[in-house]
């Protein structure tokens, strides 16, 4: 996984140029770019919190995408021993996605979460997502392919939006900056006023040779359409982010049905 690419990706959705995000964490703007292009090592939990805060997201969002553990985390084993056995019984059991979405819910009802201090839901993927917005091993060449289809299953959400709009405004977005993340994933991404915060989910029957942060081929578009852009949009954008880093584009690489999708994100993504 490529964080830096995550990095620069958030970054541009959220409006900020790279001088200013570097001033606001207090580091160069040629260390933050080496970080983006992958030059330099993925920053210190510290530092993935202070970008984190000024994009106004979870930092936990940008912990996950860059596998490091969470100071909030490191903070609690140290309070709570106890913890630290509770997650070594887990590992020697080698708990399966299926049986951790299980342990997860019983903590959900047991121990409600606080984190969500907003009154807001974490972000999910399936929400945004129906059977008409999935298109599961698609041939094709190129990734502008890719993204004209993907176009389409959106614009079907939009009555009176056409889908060549949409498909040439998604092209724009990838050209002002790439939306491969990494692990074979790319999330390509268009606001459009008014519109419904939705997503189209294309798998490719063969990888594409397209340029990514990491050097894997592109094998799984995940489209994101928004009302505006803003911090629900990060946030979504971050989460797809956290999936790809997750193995995502390995777990829906050979699914043939809509509900098989619907199922691998039940497993992977938090509970609401």
């Amino acid at each position: 996984m490529h964080v830096g690419a995550t990095l620069r990706l958030l970054r541009v959705e959220a409006g900020l140029s790279l001088r200013d995000l570097a001033k606001r964490i207090g580091v160069s703007s040629a260390y933050l770019s080496r970080v983006e292009h992958g030059l330099d090592a993925v920053p210190t939990p510290a530092r993935i919190s202070a970008i984190a805060r000024e994009l106004d997201i979870p930092p936990t969002l940008l912990m996950d995408v860059a596998h490091r553990v969470s100071p909030f985390l490191a903070s609690y084993l140290e309070q709570e021993p106890a913890a630290s056995q509770l997650f070594l019984e887990i590992a020697r059991r080698q708990l399966n996605s299926q049986q951790l979405t299980r342990l997860r819910q019983l903590i959900h009802t047991e121990f409600p979460s606080r984190e969500f201090s907003r009154d807001e839901p974490p972000a999910t993927l399936a929400p945004l997502l129906s059977p008409e917005r999935l298109v599961l091993q698609l041939s094709c060449a190129r990734l502008d392919d890719a993204l004209d289809v993907a176009a389409g299953r959106l614009a079907s959400a939009v009555p009176g939006t056409g889908a060549g709009t949409l498909a040439a405004r998604l092209l724009r977005s990838e050209e002002e900056v790439s939306s491969a993340v990494g692990n074979g994933v790319a999330v390509p991404r268009v606001a459009l006023a008014g519109g419904p915060a939705v997503a189209a989910l294309v798998t490719l029957a063969r990888p594409l040779p397209a340029e990514t942060p990491d050097g894997q081929p592109v094998r799984l578009v995940v489209a994101l359409m928004s009302p505006e852009r803003g911090r629900p949009a990060l946030m979504r954008l971050a989460h797809v982010a956290r999936l790809a880093s997750q193995g995502l584009a390995d777990r829906l690489a050979e699914v043939q049905h809509p509900h098989e999708v619907l199922q691998h994100l039940q497993a992977m993504e938090p509970l609401a």
